[in-house]
């Protein structure tokens, strides 16, 4: 029996997270709506309760890291309605960064039960978002989206792509935890994250521009 190496493991690892992953979950929400225009805009009607919501454009959380606090959200999504009214939506996990004070502005913030099940559509939908298989969901774009990611070679390779960077990120955030704090040798922190020293130095350069 042939032995593996970290790489191999840590893909291993990989597929079997990936067969865990609901569409609930960050990594896999972000990839869920990359691309995927109809999607968004299926899952937005459903939300918002608008059924004439039309998506024009939306932007999945990793082509939005250049926006400050962007982090925080999964999908921004910009459409318009019958009667011309314009829509920037925000889809996030969790109410970190949900600002009430924004509501005032004219903004409005929505708060769905990701627990909540019934026979109604945000019912079935918040479902859908808790399933790990596409076989057990009830919307056929979700199911298909998720059948992809999941089951498909190229889409596989999507999702393991994802991880890998999110993996990268959370490595990171520790280094620069660390460069903050002012009291380690930058060998010191590439040994505890994980990071390369070069990878390290050039955060720090970064960093201090």
């Amino acid at each position: 029996m042939g032995r593996l190496t970290v790489t191999d493991k840590q893909h291993q690892e990989d597929l079997q997270r990936l067969r865990l992953l609901r569409p609930i979950d960050d990594d896999f929400m972000r990839c869920l709506f990359k691309d995927n225009i109809p999607l968004a805009e299926f899952v937005l009607r459903i939300i918002t309760d608008k059924p004439d919501l039309i998506i024009t454009d939306c932007e999945t959380q990793k082509d939005m890291k250049r926006l400050a606090g962007a982090r925080s959200i999964c999908l921004d999504a910009y459409g318009t309605d019958s009667d011309g009214k314009k829509y920037d939506l925000e889809v996030q996990r969790q109410d970190k960064g949900a600002d009430p004070h924004r509501a005032r502005d004219g903004e409005h913030i929505l708060y769905v039960n990701g627990e909540y099940r019934g026979d109604s559509a945000i019912g079935k939908l918040m479902h859908d978002f808790n399933c790990t298989k596409a076989d057990d969901m009830n919307f056929e774009l979700m199911a298909n989206r998720t059948r992809y990611l999941k089951e498909n070679p190229k889409g596989v390779n999507e999702m393991c792509k994802i991880m890998e960077e999110m993996r990268i990120e959370s490595l990171k955030e520790v280094a620069l935890r660390m460069l903050a704090a002012g009291k380690y040798a930058l060998e010191e922190i590439a040994n505890i994250s994980g990071l390369s020293l070069d990878e390290v130095k050039k955060l720090k350069t970064d960093r201090s521009i």
